[in-house]
């Protein structure tokens, strides 16, 4: 821990920079300061609970729910890395809940961040959240758990090579890990994870497929069955993305792109690569209006991926083509969206492999992708929607529920 602290103090004043950054660019509120150096006030709370983002807090949130209904002892301080998803969680307006940005993993900002909340007892994150500091610290005064946890051969790997000792000791320091899938489960195992500390296997992502309403129609006269998402886009994929859907768009195949990069950052790389296509197209962040005619529909704008799915009779998971490992196949299936992806989809294997078997994906390439795309009609889309739904439908989640609880300090838990 000594080196990994010394680390995090040398990068203090970049972290303050770059919120000084995002603050001048409208991205975070006048309290993100504050907030991320654990200086904001804070209240009480016995349970600290912590999910990067938009995504992670929405997969959580039925669990988050159950936790406040079950323990209505319990106050929680409820922390992410956005300040989108911090309004997004202010704006559930849950019971005895208070929502802050989460403090840098720095030594002084997680003891200040403590100390605000009168020292939680517990402490609960989401998927792969590992932040060794709060994980110590936290260690020392309750419980540590996660849920949902995932561990790539890639990230294991890493681990294991950069610093096998700060992961033995985060390892020892958790109560309770369930993980999404197997492998990660055995990546834990193998990192130090005592066996015994394994919690039920569930995939956050997958609970919300019978929450979603259907897809609506897209905005601009085109039927649903002729959009096509290509979601969270790398450097790389969009060329791949924009030959398929020329090539299929020439043979009549498809009539609109909504083409959503990862990061809104590359917008005008991305811009240059669609207009050398010399198809028409309209940018989101521009507060261009997607009006008919339009081919190619950039949304590069955050919190609206729930939207472009639900516009969408196909989604394209990206992520898939190069080395970042593929992105959840969960959010197209709960709006019913048919499912491509690339060869990489090695952070969702389980789920691919369940979906590939029983026909809820197709699999393609950058050079079958245009081909592909031309066969499927609308039969095919629904059937691949349904097939997927099919797939992905979590088992019961009780179990989960109840280990949690017993995890958690209370009355009868210690």
């Amino acid at each position: 821990m000594g080196l990994y602290r010394a680390i995090l103090w040398m990068l203090t004043p970049a972290l303050a920079l770059h919120l000084l950054v995002l603050r001048v660019r409208g991205l975070v509120g006048a309290g993100a300061f504050a907030e991320r150096f654990g200086l904001a006030t804070g209240g009480e709370a016995e349970l600290w609970l912590h999910g990067a983002s938009n995504g992670e807090l929405t997969s959580a949130r039925w669990l988050i729910e159950r936790i406040i209904a079950a323990r209505p002892d319990l106050r929680l301080v409820i922390t992410c890395n956005s300040w989108t998803a911090r309004q997004m969680v202010t704006d559930w307006h849950l019971p005895r809940t208070s929502v802050r940005l989460a403090p840098f993993d720095t030594a002084g900002a997680v003891r200040r961040f403590r100390k605000a909340w009168r020292h939680p007892r517990a402490l609960v994150f989401l998927e792969n959240e590992l932040w060794p500091e709060r994980i110590v610290q936290m260690a020392d005064a309750g419980p540590v758990i996660c849920i949902g946890a995932r561990m790539s051969e890639r990230s294991a790997r890493r681990w294991a090579r950069v610093a096998p000792k700060l992961m033995a000791q985060i390892m020892a320091r958790l109560r309770l890990v369930s993980a999404q899938d197997a492998g990660s489960a055995k990546r834990f195992v193998t990192l130090g994870l005592p066996q015994e500390r394994l919690g039920p296997q569930l995939m956050l992502k997958a609970h919300g497929l019978d929450d979603a309403e259907p897809g609506l129609s897209a905005p601009v006269g085109a039927a649903r069955d002729r959009v096509l998402l290509a979601a969270s886009t790398h450097e790389g994929e969009e060329a791949i993305v924009l030959n398929g859907f020329a090539e299929a768009h020439r043979d009549g195949a498809f009539d609109l792109l909504i083409l959503a990069p990862r990061h809104p950052r590359r917008i005008a790389e991305v811009r240059a690569l669609v207009q050398a296509t010399g198809l028409p197209f309209a940018i989101r962040s521009a507060d261009q209006p997607l009006t008919p005619g339009i081919a190619v529909y950039v949304a590069d704008t955050l919190g609206e991926m729930a939207q472009w799915y639900a516009m969408a009779g196909v989604t394209l998971v990206c992520g898939s083509f190069g080395d970042a490992g593929g992105h959840t196949p969960y959010e197209p299936a709960a709006h019913r969206s048919a499912i491509l992806h690339g060869p990489n989809v090695a952070n969702f294997a389980d789920a691919y492999a369940a979906l590939d078997a029983a026909g809820g994906a197709l699999a393609v390439t950058a050079e079958t992708l245009g081909a592909a795309l031309k066969t499927l009609d609308t039969g095919r889309q629904l059937a691949l929607a349904s097939a997927a739904r099919a797939a992905l439908t979590p088992a019961d989640e009780s179990a989960l529920v109840t280990a949690v609880l017993q995890a958690l300090p209370g009355q009868d838990n210690g």
